[in-house]
């Protein structure tokens, strides 16, 4: 009797225990603040990447800009140099015209033989003296260019191969930029598949705590992504929008890091929907700034933000039609309070 009265027991216990396991993948399926690992991983590899394609990209810039500098001036001193050589030429010319003269008015004979030879031995010796002194003025002429010649060949030296060692280091930069390019490419797009993956499950993985950037913003208020190319714009029509486009778009690419536009909090972070991956901020005024379409988020809801901090990557997600960025600024959180993202930035020092 005892053993019949343990078996509805033991089944109850059983059953709880298979209930609590058939439902933990689902919960941990909703968790979000502290499950981003992996995306936590991929997009601050893609924000290192990003920095150092920028640095690689300017110091190529850089070292390409100081290559032609070093290559004018090494032409410059070739072009010098040519001109000091014809300048020889011509100083040797005039000294050879001075020997023929010389030998004309009896240069073979001394100059003893040639004054009792002459009608006035007077004027002999003036031009004497003045072949002498043209003859000096000759040979002091060319020594002077061969010494500017010779200074002139170890400057144009020195010119080229410092020209010459800025292209070979210029192709190592280049090479450098182009691995690093490669690298953010393929982390981009492991960083949109994640964000694609938490789109489709409406589950955000929590904050991507990136490494901000030195903030020495001077204004209130900025661009929400540093580089772009304005796209859709604020009122266009379009077979994916129901009525109009609530926002601006920048098309940037995949893992590009957005600011906030200016001080304040975060009140939303969801996933999914057409908006895919998106932030709210309200900053103080009674406006709103939404930040759609992106592939991770820097910032969890409550969250206080500065102008320029980074909030997110941009990405893909939702219902978009390519990498970019979607711009709102609203007067309420909402979808449907939206105004003109443009003019706002521009009465706020900020011209798109």
């Amino acid at each position: 009797m005892r053993s019949s009265r343990r078996c509805p027991l033991l089944v109850s216990v059983l059953l709880c225990a298979f209930a609590l396991l058939a439902a933990r993948p689902a919960e941990e399926s909703r968790r979000s603040p502290e499950d981003g690992r992996g995306d936590v991983g991929v997009g601050t590899e893609v924000a290192q990447l990003y920095e150092d394609a920028a640095v690689a990209t300017q110091q190529y810039e850089e070292g390409w800009r100081e290559a032609r500098v070093q290559r004018a001036r090494a032409r410059r001193l070739e072009g010098l140099l040519d001109r000091e050589r014809r300048e020889i030429v011509v100083l040797r010319e005039d000294l050879g015209r001075l020997a023929r003269a010389q030998y004309r008015t009896g240069g073979d004979l001394p100059l003893t033989a040639r004054m009792i030879l002459a009608d006035d031995p007077e004027k002999l010796m003036e031009r004497e003296h003045a072949v002498r002194k043209a003859d000096l003025v000759v040979d002091n002429a060319i020594d002077k260019s061969r010494r500017a010649e010779i200074r002139l060949a170890a400057d144009e030296a020195r010119a080229a191969a410092a020209w010459q060692d800025l292209e070979k280091r210029n192709a190592e930069l280049a090479k450098l930029k182009k691995s690093i390019e490669q690298k953010l490419e393929e982390a981009r797009w492991r960083l949109q598949g994640q964000a694609n993956a938490s789109a489709m499950a409406g589950i955000c993985r929590g904050a991507v705590r990136l490494d901000q950037p030195k903030l020495s913003f001077t204004r209130d208020w900025v661009a929400p992504v540093e580089k772009y190319v304005l796209s859709a714009g604020f009122g266009t029509g379009g077979a994916r929008w129901a009525n109009r486009h609530t926002g601006q778009d920048f098309a940037v690419p995949i893992g590009t890091p957005v600011r906030a536009v200016g001080e304040g909090r975060v009140v939303r972070v969801s996933c999914g929907g057409a908006f895919g991956i998106e932030i709210v901020v309200e900053h103080r005024g009674g406006y709103y700034t939404q930040y759609a379409h992106l592939a991770s988020v820097a910032v969890d809801q409550g969250d206080r933000v500065l102008p320029g901090q980074w909030v997110g990557q941009s990405g893909d997600t939702g219902n978009s039609t390519g990498p970019h960025l979607h711009f709102e600024v609203r007067v309420a959180p909402e979808l449907g309070s939206g105004v003109d993202p443009v003019p706002w930035l521009a009465a706020r020092g900020v011209n798109l």
